[in-house]
C-alpha cells in the first residue's frame, strides 16, 4: 500500500512509491531517493519539507518552473 507521512520532528515528507525493500539510496539536493535492488524508486524523502512545499506552491501560483537545488 503506498503511504505518505510527514515527519514533524525532521521536517520531512516521506512517500511510499513501492513496497520492494529498499537496497541503496541517492541523496539530489532536498530530496533522497531509496531504490530496489533492481533499480526502482521505492521511497522518496523531501527534506524541509514545509519550505519545498511553500515553494513549490508559489511557484504554480506565479506560473513559474522550479528548479531543485
Amino acid at each position: 500500500m503506498r503511504k505518505i507521512k510527514y515527519s514533524k520532528d525532521v521536517d520531512a515528507l516521506l512517500i511510499e512509491l513501492s513496497d520492494k525493500k529498499i537496497d541503496y539510496a541517492e541523496e539530489e539536493g532536498q530530496m533522497i531517493i531509496h531504490f530496489s535492488q533492481d533499480g526502482e524508486p521505492v521511497l522518496l524523502e523531501i527534506l524541509d519539507a514545509k519550505d519545498f512545499l511553500l515553494n513549490s506552491l508559489s511557484s504554480l501560483v506565479k506560473e513559474k518552473e522550479v528548479a531543485i537545488p
